[in-house]
């Protein structure tokens, strides 16, 4: 899909353009950490998600079949909000059921239903029985389940990762953003870290399943780990699961 240059009601000073990037960068919308597809403001580094320049006034879910969820440009009220689906605190953008007081981030509440890169297909659902491979605990944000039922990702989880990440690299090291939207070390190195798996997935599976089994359990659960990760980045491409899972070798 192509997209123009748009004016957009929260940065109405310049246009903002249609880009990608393979570099984490925080929505201006959200506050949610995002990857890929967005629209980006060079003159002021100010950067949006797809789903946030391009939101829709009104959405439904089927995890929420009674609600009618309307996109606001803050939470409602004085008393703080987290999403419904990961968990997490809403500081911006966000589409707000006023019937059911539930609450979405705008790419959680886009998030693919299936995840198939022609090998694995995870799906989304509102809870699930099964222990998820980060945690270890049932239950708690909406998962990602493979086919097989084996690989179970918490969306909060994921989230909990970037989000730690983002903060050690942006305020633990006295990262500052520069001019390009990218995140630069004092040495103004450009620095950033998805978090690896690899030891937690590597102790689940030594937990569960006899030693030849590990390792391929972890290469598969790493690949749906992959595919997660960038859905909830805001673009769920099998290019961005590619340079997200490089990412997460490192």
């Amino acid at each position: 899909m192509k997209y123009n240059e748009l004016s957009h009601f929260s940065h109405p000073q310049h246009q903002l353009k249609p880009g990608y990037t393979e570099i984490p960068f925080k929505c201006d919308g959200c506050k949610e950490v995002g990857i890929g597809s967005n629209y980006k403001c060079t003159t002021c580094n100010y950067d949006l998600h797809v789903h946030c320049a391009l939101p829709s006034p009104s959405i439904t879910h089927p995890f929420y079949t009674k609600c009618s969820f309307q996109f606001l440009i803050r939470p409602p009220g004085p008393i703080a909000r987290y999403c419904n689906a990961c968990e997490k605190a809403v500081s911006g953008f966000v589409y707000h059921c006023k019937l059911c007081g539930f609450d979405l981030h705008p790419c959680c509440a886009k998030l693919p239903t299936m995840l198939d890169d022609g090998e694995v297909k995870l799906y989304l659902y509102r809870k699930v029985g099964s222990a998820c491979h980060k945690c270890g605990r049932k239950g708690r944000s909406w998962s990602y389940r493979s086919t097989c039922k084996k690989y179970n990702l918490h969306v909060a989880c994921v989230k909990e990762m970037l989000v730690e990440s983002w903060h050690e690299i942006y305020f633990g090291r006295g990262g500052v953003k520069g001019n390009s939207g990218d995140l630069y070390g004092q040495n103004g190195k450009f620095e950033t870290r998805i978090p690896s798996l690899k030891g937690t997935l590597e102790s689940y599976h030594q937990n569960h399943q006899s030693k030849g089994k590990v390792k391929k359990c972890c290469e598969m659960a790493g690949l749906a780990m992959q595919f997660v990760i960038s859905a909830v980045l805001g673009d769920p491409t099998t290019l961005i699961a590619g340079v997200v899972g490089s990412l997460m070798s490192k």
